[in-house]
């Protein structure tokens, strides 16, 4: 069965003609209505037995087609990465997909969470809740949709706890259950999405370390991206009363 991620729409109504693009191969699907008028189909050159033409605009192709036979993903370093969060100019929105990431597990924190004691939030990555904090006081926004599955991984049960420093710095952090997420078919990527005008998407290796940034700037990619957030941030749930909701199933 193929992956297909859906690209975009020429209509704002019932969502066709459209474009959608196999994840695995790159090949292109696109459905409109049929070219039916025998004149018409007269005059096309090599349609053979089996195969439909259909009538799409041209302004979808340009907008949701891809640009590129082969796109060259363009590789950001870390500091450069950490760089984004200073220089943004009102948004800075995260999908969090992952049931577990290893920088976590090296910290005090973690360290602490697990031992059952209570996690003392306090003067933990002192200079990062600094510039969370600087940056919000700008009146920028940092928002984030943290996936969890049911039963929550250890990994997802510390960041539902950690929730709290973050939004002590001025994030707005909100849960979303797997389930949900399959069914809204979001992705399963970890990524930043930046005035909403670029994607950091964030590459992991085996061992759930991350590894490297890919930026996305293509308006259409960041299109398919910004979609994502709006259908994310609609259902997710404010992180207390998430958090609730796991300690009264346990």
């Amino acid at each position: 069965m193929r992956r297909l991620r859906f690209n975009g729409t020429g209509s704002g109504v019932n969502g066709c003609p459209s474009i959608h693009e196999d994840l695995d191969t790159g090949d292109i699907i696109v459905h409109g209505p049929p070219l039916a008028d025998p004149d018409d189909t007269a005059q096309l050159r090599h349609l053979s037995e089996g195969e439909t033409a259909i009538v799409v605009p041209r302004e979808l192709l340009i907008d949701f087609g891809p640009k590129e036979a082969d796109r060259v993903p363009d590789i950001i370093g870390l500091d450069e990465f950490d760089k984004l969060f200073t220089s943004f100019k009102h948004t800075a929105w995260r999908l969090e997909t992952r049931r577990r990431y290893a920088s976590d597990e090296v910290s005090d924190t973690y360290a602490q969470f697990v031992r059952g004691e209570p996690v003392v939030w306090d003067g933990a990555n002192v200079e990062w809740c600094a510039e969370r904090r600087e940056q919000t006081a700008l009146g920028k926004r940092f928002e984030r949709v943290r996936v969890v599955d049911d039963p929550p991984t250890p990994g997802q049960l510390y960041l539902l706890d950690n929730a709290k420093r973050n939004s002590a710095v001025g994030e707005d952090i909100r849960n979303l259950r797997r389930a949900d997420a399959d069914r809204l078919n979001l992705p399963e990527e970890d990524f930043w999405l930046i005035d909403s005008r670029l994607v950091a998407l964030l590459r992991f290796d085996d061992s759930d370390n991350l590894i490297h940034v890919e930026l996305i700037t293509e308006p259409a990619a960041v299109n398919r991206y910004a979609q994502v957030r709006d259908a994310a941030w609609h259902y997710a749930v404010p992180y207390e009363r998430f958090a609730a909701t796991v300690t009264a199933s346990k």
